[in-house]
């Protein structure tokens, strides 16, 4: 077995496919190949830096979507409006349900007075929705110290 390729060398640092840094790639290589950003290394298999610089292998976080992420962290919200994890679920699911209201009185149409009874009946079945949901977030919410 160690005869059929004799003259191959193998060296530990150099690259497997050519990087996207590299001035010999033709018209035929594909357009993202996982190489490093600083020197163009191809990544190791699960490595998480670059064998060769000690690149990082995904770019950094931008500053936007950290603020847009900061939003959406569900343990600061509730910290900062100092409710439990149970209030801010009923909060948002009481919000959905009067969003629901308001889009169904502005999606559906009555042209009779029988469509008018029902479109009202489901708003009033949303806006009943929304305030037991209220109601549940006030009795799940962190006794003040």
């Amino acid at each position: 077995m160690e005869q059929a390729a004799p003259s191959v060398q193998h060296e530990f640092w150099r690259p497997a496919v050519q990087s996207a840094l590299s001035p010999q790639i033709t018209a035929a290589a594909p357009t993202y190949i996982d190489a490093c950003h600083s020197c163009g290394t191809e990544f190791m298999v699960g490595a998480r830096f670059c064998h060769v610089c000690g690149g990082l292998r995904e770019p950094a976080i931008t500053s936007a979507s950290k603020k847009i992420a900061h939003w959406f962290d569900i343990q600061r919200l509730s910290n900062l409006l100092e409710m439990s994890l149970g209030s801010m679920i009923a909060l948002f699911v009481g919000m959905a349900c009067a969003l629901a209201a308001v889009l169904t009185g502005l999606i559906y149409t009555a042209n009779t007075v029988l469509d008018w009874q029902a479109i009202q009946l489901w708003r009033i079945e949303w806006m009943l929705a929304s305030i037991a949901c209220f109601v549940a977030g006030i009795l799940l919410r962190k006794p003040r110290k």
